[in-house]
Order: structure tokens, then sequence, then C-alpha cells
């Protein structure tokens, strides 16, 4: 039996989840998951191996036992670390920001200036900020988490299986907006504006699945008494996320198509993922994407000009996930491609 170390000391706890809840059926490998304490405290097990860890332990940790593989969750800190841990084993990293992945070194100077100055002073002074592109690049293999950026550099890790769920039986149609309620990523504006001029709109329960705060928030409330909306106005717990992903009948997905990270711009659906395909494909929902998102992907519908009728139209459209997306034929493409980077 093969033996792969799984690292998540940053920010992808839901990426990790995935990964393990795949892996605890794998007959072919075992994992062993170096997690920091916020990992951690957000994903419920009591595996044995799960080993509490951060920046100043693991390269001790890893010391202690012989892999046959390394995945790295996230490079969005500890470079220096991530590094020294690339140089020393056989690695694979997963890569979330493409265009940050290839940044060069003036232009990540610049953009320690352009906004979180001290934030971003302490990765350049403490954790080895200029060597970020430098982990990308001493790795033995790069993983992507979206098979449309799939290709001779990027590996295409599958981790997204749907989830046998009864299809809802509502009272009211029910559209759920997925992710945190913040113009950033997501065009809430766009969203507002469809709800305020269609009259087919009063009949459908919309769901803001994610936490509302300022002009977001303001605006949700300016409409709220006019349609029916839910929105929180606190973190969502994962309970309730999957409560209402559930009973979604239709998933909305506004998404920006461009954003940054850590200055640098992105694009999503070309160099940047959007969490919203895998919460499809978990919950065994169609989706409804702006019409500039780029996806091949039959379950990801592009907007129309009039959305809101749109979704009635789509109320009845099937989809076979299992076909593609059961359990057994992803950790079974999973295995596959884990027996090839090794």
């Amino acid at each position: 039996m093969k033996k792969i170390a799984y690292i998540e000391i940053d920010t992808h706890a839901e990426i990790a989840a995935d990964f393990m809840d795949l892996m605890n059926d794998s007959k072919e490998f075992s994992v062993d998951y170096y997690f920091s304490e916020r990992i951690k405290h957000r994903i419920e097990t009591r595996s044995e191996n799960v080993f509490l860890s951060d920046n100043s332990m693991i390269l001790d940790q890893l010391k202690t036992q012989k892999y046959d593989l390394i995945i790295i969750g996230t490079v969005h800190r500890y470079f220096n670390t991530l590094l020294n841990i690339t140089q020393k084993y056989k690695t694979a990293v997963i890569v979330h920001n493409l265009n940050f992945s290839k940044v060069s070194r003036f232009d990540l100077l610049k953009n320690i200036f352009k906004e979180d100055f001290i934030y971003r002073l302490k990765l350049w002074w403490k954790e080895g900020l200029f060597y970020s592109t430098k982990v990308y690049q001493k790795t033995n293999h790069l993983l992507v988490l979206d098979k449309t950026f799939s290709s001779q550099e990027y590996h295409f890790l599958p981790l997204f299986y749907t989830k046998s769920i009864e299809k809802p039986l509502n009272k009211l149609f029910t559209v759920v907006i997925p992710g945190g309620v913040s113009q950033k990523r997501r065009d809430y504006q766009h969203v507002l504006e469809m709800i305020e001029k269609s009259e087919g709109a009063k009949n459908i329960q919309f769901v803001f699945l994610g936490k509302a705060i300022g002009e977001e928030l303001e605006s949700i409330k300016n409409i709220a008494e006019q349609f029916n909306i839910i929105y929180f106005t606190e973190r969502v717990s994962q309970e309730d996320f999957e409560m209402w992903m559930k009973k979604a009948d239709v998933l909305w997905c506004p998404i920006q198509e461009k954003t940054t990270f850590f200055s640098q711009k992105e694009i999503y659906g070309k160099t940047k993922m959007t969490g919203n395909i895998g919460d499809a494909i978990k919950f065994d929902k169609i989706a409804v994407f702006p019409v500039n998102y780029t996806s091949n992907l039959d379950f990801i519908v592009s907007e129309n000009e009039n959305v809101v009728e749109q979704f009635y139209e789509l109320h009845d459209l099937q989809y076979d996930f299992q076909k593609d997306y059961s359990k057994q034929v992803v950790l079974e493409n999973l295995e596959n491609l884990l027996q090839k980077l090794i």
C-alpha cells in the first residue's frame, strides 16, 4: 500500500475534507494528514492519521516518516517552508490561482504596497514571499481542481462526487445563491436588479447562502419585504449550508469575470476555479452561470436575459450526475492519478 501525506496548514479546509472523504474508502493508499489547528477545527474527524501541525513543526514531522508522495493543499503562505519540502520530497501542489503561481518577484514587490501592507510585509520578511513562484517550479506535479484547466502542465485532481440526495419538494420554487455575499467575487447588484424587475420573482424563494454585510446587506434588506428572500448576517454553519443546498431547485452563481489574488489579476473559469462547480456536483444541482463564464460542463447553464423565467424552464431539467460523479467513479479516477504521480 502506497503512503501519502496531505498538508493543509493555511486555507482550504473544504478541499482537504473532500480529499479525506474520498481516500477513507481507498484500499490502495494510506494517507496521513497534517493540519493547522484552524483547519483541524473545521474538519470533523477522529481519525488517528490526522496530526496537528504548523509552519514550525511540519519539517520535523515529515522527517520521521517515509512517504511516496506529499500533497500540499495551499501555497499562499509559509513559502520558505513549503519550498524546503518541495526540494526534499516528491511533491504535488494544488494551484488555486494560476496567475499568482507564475508572478514575478518584481510584481510581488509592487503588490506588497497595494493593500494589506503590514500583512504582506510579514509574508515577505518572515515567510519567504519571494519564494512563492519557486515552490510551484520546484514541485514535481501541479494539480488543478477544474478539468477545464488540465494540460500537460496541470493534472486534474478529481475530488467532487455527487451525494445521494432526494429531489426537493418545496412549497416555493427555491433558488440558492451560494457563497459569501460580497460584490468582490460575485455580482450581487445584478442579482438584485434581476429580482426587482421581474414579476415572476415574487413566486420564487431566493436564498443568499453566505454572510451578508455592508452595502450588500442593506441592498438585500431594501427589497426583502417585497420578495421571498432569506439572508444571513452571521457566518453560515456547515449544517445550514448543506440543508439549503439540498433544498435548492436551481443554483444561481453570478460569478464576477475578473478578480484578484494578492493584487494579481485572475479570471474565473480561465485562471481561477469557482467552488460553485464543486457545489453543483456535490448536491446534484443545475447551476446558472454568467454568459462570460467559459465551461463545457453540461450542468452549467449560461444565464439568459430574463434569468428569472429561465429558472422556471430549468425546474425539470435532468442531468445524470451519478454517471460521471458517483463516489466510486471519482475515487477510481483519483487513485489512477495518484498512481501516475508516484
